[in-house]
């Protein structure tokens, strides 16, 4: 890092910004030096993401000035900070689907870097480079979350960057995809970039960044240097107490059997798909199961197929069963009337529909909850099943009438994940239930999930946060390439052995209907 003195590479001077009802940013100050590694802390709803827009030119403060290496600008538009040398891998990605990587690529980075077909070594070579593998030909909508998050990083690193912002860019990377990732940031700020790194993985924010601006209810609530705070102390600083914040939860055993996964093989129509191999499941009542991999080895084809969002032909019924009924024929709605809840990985299109109020998203998946009578919507307690939700999951929103885009990502999550645990289900399936939300609420969504399965529900967690799935899984596998490794008990198991599973390395194949 240059010397305290030197002009600063960005300086954002009194910047403020109010939505209706919500003032986002309240006089922020933030400087960034060259080859500086900066995080931004706080909560989810802090003003972290519209500071991040403001920056990037998608929204324009109402008020205070944007320094540039000591100049004032105006970034009008995110072209413009592509041409200042500003970059940015968004949380939501901002991806074309019915095109190509390459293609989507090649739109980011205009008409002087060549056709998409002339990029394609290049992005075959950089992200090998970063470790995270991608064929420039494939379809974005063909893509699982964690591919297209690869694409976005991958997109933004090819481009000559002089500031790089990144909104939690390890969300879908394992522990060695995301050291490896760190060693292309140390390398990229000693080469002189900034970057601006936004993470609610405290550790990671302890053993990369070089100094952190915290927010609190969208002003700047301190500075401090993470290599010397403890994670408790950092999320003192987030939420202003750590008390309950990081817990640890007892084991358990389970009781009979819920779900249960039989020798199932699904062949994938998509030609860059993953077609699973042999799965052998079973979750039983009161206990957390969880399945880790890296993303794109099976985990949405697995997801659709226990949802019931990609049935089965009738003839293979049998090979997924809810308490010893044969299931995998039908389609989500009667698997619901069976008990099932299902928190999908995507939050807004899958979990939620961006425009719908937060109340009609409510009504979206718990309409077989007494919420429909005649064929008429009781309108009182679907507001009041909205309200309950808001009010035990800290959503922060004005009413329930906001529009479901209009929450923060963590905020969002939070309300999805309480839509399907109050209505009380026996098998709740999660993808990536804590992605991208802060340490405050991701207590709150361990404390729920603990609680749903100590009234006897049993939970499968699909998730690439393998902390969280040591935290909170009671047994745990991987898969990899379509195949699920043995599930053990998570108090048995290291984390370099759940490594291992994630790369392919399996024990002894089981028995084709062995039940783990």
């Amino acid at each position: 890092m240059p010397s305290p003195d030197s002009t600063p590479r960005l300086q954002l001077r009194h910047i403020s910004k109010r939505y209706p009802g919500c003032l986002a940013n309240d006089a922020i100050d933030l400087n960034i030096a060259s080859g500086e590694i900066h995080a931004l802390l706080g909560e989810n709803g802090a003003g972290k993401s519209t500071l991040m827009k403001i920056i990037y030119g998608v929204t324009q403060a109402d008020a205070g000035e944007i320094l540039w290496q000591g100049q004032r600008i105006h970034v009008r538009s995110p072209a413009q900070a592509r041409q200042l040398g500003i970059g940015m891998v968004f949380q939501h990605f901002s991806l074309f689907e019915t095109l190509s990587v390459a293609q989507n690529i090649a739109l980011a980075m205009g008409a002087g870097a060549g056709t998409p077909k002339q990029l394609e070594p290049r992005i075959r070579e950089v992200a090998q480079r970063y470790g995270m593998a991608l064929e420039p030909q494939r379809l974005v909508h063909s893509l699982s979350m964690g591919e297209r998050q690869r694409v976005e990083i991958v997109r933004c690193l090819m481009q000559d960057i002089r500031l790089l912002i990144l909104d939690e860019p390890t969300s879908v990377l394992t522990p060695q995809e995301a050291d490896d990732l760190f060693s292309t940031l140390r390398r990229l700020a000693a080469e002189g970039c900034s970057i601006l790194f936004i993470s609610h993985k405290l550790a990671e924010v302890r053993a990369l960044c070089h100094s952190a601006t915290v927010l609190r209810g969208g002003r700047v609530a301190g500075h401090c240097r993470p290599a010397e705070c403890s994670d408790p102390q950092l999320a003192q600083l987030m939420v202003g107490e750590a008390a309950a914040l990081i817990g640890e939860y007892p084991k358990v055993s389970g009781g009979v059997p819920f779900l249960q996964v039989r020798d199932l093989s699904w062949r994938n129509p998509d030609p860059f798909g993953c077609s699973l191999s042999s799965i052998d499941l079973q979750v039983r009542s009161g206990e957390i199961v969880g399945i880790a991999g890296v993303a794109g080895n099976g985990q949405d084809e697995l997801l659709a197929l226990l949802s019931g969002e990609q049935p089965l032909p009738r003839a293979d019924a049998a090979r997924i069963a809810f308490a010893s009924r044969a299931v995998g024929d039908l389609r989500a709605d009667a698997r619901r009337r069976l008990g099932l809840a299902f928190v999908p990985a995507e939050r807004l299109g899958h979990g939620a529909v961006p425009e719908l109020s937060l109340a009609d998203n409510a009504l979206l998946t718990a309409f077989q909850h007494g919420l429909v009578r005649h064929g008429l919507i009781e309108r009182s307690k679907v507001q009041a099943l909205a309200e309950a939700i808001i009010q035990r999951f800290a959503v922060k929103t004005p009413d329930t009438q906001a529009a479901a885009r209009s929450l923060s990502g963590g905020n969002l999550q939070k309300f999805i994940l309480g839509r399907e645990i109050l209505q009380q289900p026996k098998l709740l399936v999660a993808a990536h239930p804590t992605w991208g939300v802060d340490v405050g609420a991701a207590a709150i969504i361990h404390r729920a999930l603990i609680a749903l399965r100590d009234a006897g529900a049993a939970i499968l967690v699909i998730s690439e946060d393998l902390d969280e799935l040591f935290q909170i899984s009671d047994r745990l596998g991987a898969l990899c390439g379509g195949r699920l490794s043995a599930l053990h008990a998570t108090a048995d198991t290291r984390l370099s052995d759940v490594g291992g599973w994630m790369a392919g390395q399996f024990e002894r194949p089981q028995p084709s209907h062995a039940t783990v």
